[in-house]
């Protein structure tokens, strides 16, 4: 269905390295409603694209880009952007847990909303609310005052999905964030990823090597491979007729999916 509103868009987008080129001419957009999921394999630029996505390429040293990423028929990188703004709206969760250190964990979690200052009427409802979504409320509530990095590490990882609750994103870019989870707070975080989609409008791109996680949580799916997206479209289509070697190859070896 293509009449759902086109969250993020990237135009002919190249990303460098110093000399080497890390992205070639990637045109991709995410819907609102919609999980869309980035599979390739390691190394294939895949972090690099989501990084690009909340513009934390720009931190990078030596790392230039060319092309667009258009938010919304805006480019998130033109000179009149409020960068800060930008990444509250395009939450962002990383593959390695990596909670503030001198916060707690309530702290951490309304983090996004401070630096963004933004203010909310009910932090103690918020912080509950955020980290009930992300699976961790019943394991954290006596303890919020705690540091952030005396949780496990799928505590942490779980402590970052309620700081991108927190913010309210329009869009959301998960790299593997259910890595480290057991199956049953796995299938929770995935559930309420689904949620975020389908009743509040959200676009959600996901990286993961989980064919598995892609057939149940993903509307659509693009292929990366060395740096370029070799095919995309809907997951059921992708999965059953396969257009390229590293795609075949793939759903030859997950019968399961």
């Amino acid at each position: 269905m293509k009449n759902q509103k086109i969250k993020i868009s990237t135009k002919n987008l190249n990303v460098f390295y110093g000399a080497k080129q890390a992205l070639f001419d990637v045109n991709l957009e995410l819907e609102e409603k919609k999980v869309t999921a980035l599979i390739g394999p390691s190394g294939c630029g895949k972090s690099t694209f989501l990084r690009l996505l909340n513009r934390m390429h720009e931190f990078i040293p030596k790392a230039a880009m060319a092309g667009q990423v258009l938010f919304e028929g805006k480019d998130i990188y033109a000179d009149d952007v409020n960068a800060i703004d930008m990444r509250r709206r395009i939450g962002m969760v990383f593959q390695k847990p990596n909670p503030f250190p001198a916060m707690n964990i309530g702290e951490n979690v309304v983090a996004g909303l401070k630096l963004s200052r933004v203010k909310t009427s009910n932090k103690d409802a918020l912080i509950e609310d955020c980290l009930t979504r992300a699976g961790l409320w019943k394991e954290v509530k006596d303890r919020l005052g705690s540091a952030g990095g005396s949780l496990s590490g799928g505590q942490q990882q779980r402590v970052g999905l309620a700081m991108a609750f927190a913010c309210r994103p329009s869009v959301i870019v998960l790299d593997e964030p259910t890595t480290g989870l057991d199956v049953s707070t796995q299938a929770h975080v995935l559930a309420t990823i689904r949620q975020m989609t389908s009743k509040h409008g959200v676009a959600a791109l996901y990286i993961t090597h989980d064919l598995a996680v892609v057939a149940d949580i993903a509307d659509e799916v693009a292929v990366l491979y060395a740096g370029r997206v070799v095919e995309q479209g809907l997951v059921k289509d992708i999965f059953t007729s396969p257009a390229h070697p590293y795609t075949r190859h793939l759903v030859a070896a997950a019968p399961d999916i």
